[in-house]
């Protein structure tokens, strides 16, 4: 088989492994984290069942809204589908697509969907939809900052910014790299950006239910039918989407298919699944052992964030 073809079948491999996957990470946090608290918890399924639901609904759309509202959904489903296309998610070497763009690419295609998620939650005239809209905007100013400077500092480490090379760079280093306290800072603050910029505890609580005090939700409250099913398939997959990006390229970048067969891509989507899992266990603990932080207050937990990248180039540069 020509390596072409083969690249591309590995690329629709990563495409379907995230659309097919995410829902289940998404299940699988919420039941864990429900665990924790001595709740029974919903079926790690439950994401599959109400994307079916609401794909299955009838979609109703406000008058006032414009084609930015219908678009909004395509655009968050979209861009982490454009994205696992640049990262390594299931192979250690670059394929089709992978030098299209590199990691600050990747940052503006996942902005890119927050940009229109938020101009959708204005375009109806619900209250709720500006204020959330307002608060999600306010985090992402603060977390766009430090997304680039993890890449930066990722990339000084490294001396790449495209993630498959960063990939090849810890693993021809070895073990020893991921001792290196450079690394470590740059990871705790990916950690810190996750929680931040997906919404969760202690910048926001993914399971609130009043509309004044929600962040991430509150922009899609006016979604029903398919926009909501594509929004909620959407966030599911930027979840695994960052989380992949952090196992793979910055925590354990191993388990990966060296070779396109399909045996060797159903091992590194096991292996890779796992990794995940394995995070996600991590972050619901982390979550459960946390109180969600007054809104001001967000700007310090970014800020630590970015305080460390700094600490974390500023100790590259005094080592080199």
């Amino acid at each position: 088989m020509p390596a072409s073809i083969a690249n591309l079948m590995a690329n629709v491999a990563q495409l379907i492994f995230l659309l097919t996957l995410a829902p289940l990470a998404e299940g699988v946090l919420a039941t864990l984290e429900e665990r924790l608290q001595g709740k029974h918890g919903p079926s790690i399924l439950q994401v599959y069942r109400d994307i079916a639901k609401l794909f299955a609904k009838e979609e109703r759309v406000s008058v006032r809204s414009t084609w930015l509202f219908r678009f909004a959904p395509v655009i968050a489903f979209v861009m982490p589908l454009f994205v696992v296309l640049l990262v390594p998610a299931l192979t250690t070497f670059p394929l089709t697509f992978a030098f299209m763009g590199d990691m600050v690419a990747a940052g503006f295609f996942l902005a890119l969907a927050g940009f229109f998620t938020a101009l959708a939650a204005m375009d109806t005239g619900n209250p709720y939809g500006p204020i959330g809209a307002s608060r999600g905007r306010m985090v992402g100013f603060l977390v766009e900052p430090v997304f680039m400077m993890v890449f930066f500092s990722v990339s000084y480490v490294a001396n790449s910014t495209i993630p498959y090379i960063v990939n090849q760079q810890w693993i021809a280093h070895g073990w020893a790299s991921f001792l290196d306290p450079t690394h470590v800072l740059v990871i705790v603050a990916f950690v810190l950006l996750i929680v931040a910029d997906e919404s969760r505890i202690p910048v926001d609580s993914p399971s609130g239910h009043t509309e004044i005090a929600m962040i991430g939700h509150s922009k899609t409250l006016e979604y029903s039918g398919r926009g909501a099913a594509l929004m909620k398939w959407g966030s599911a997959m930027k979840l695994m989407l960052l989380t992949i990006i952090l196992v793979n390229v910055l925590v354990v970048p191993y388990g990966l298919a060296d070779r396109v067969t399909v045996a060797a891509l159903a091992v590194a989507a096991a292996w890779v699944f796992v990794k995940v899992i394995a995070f996600l266990v991590v972050l619901a603990v982390v979550e459960m052992s946390l109180a969600k932080l007054r809104l001001f207050r967000i700007t310090e937990f970014v800020g630590a964030a970015f305080v460390i990248c700094l600490f974390a180039m500023a100790l590259r540069v005094v080592a080199a």
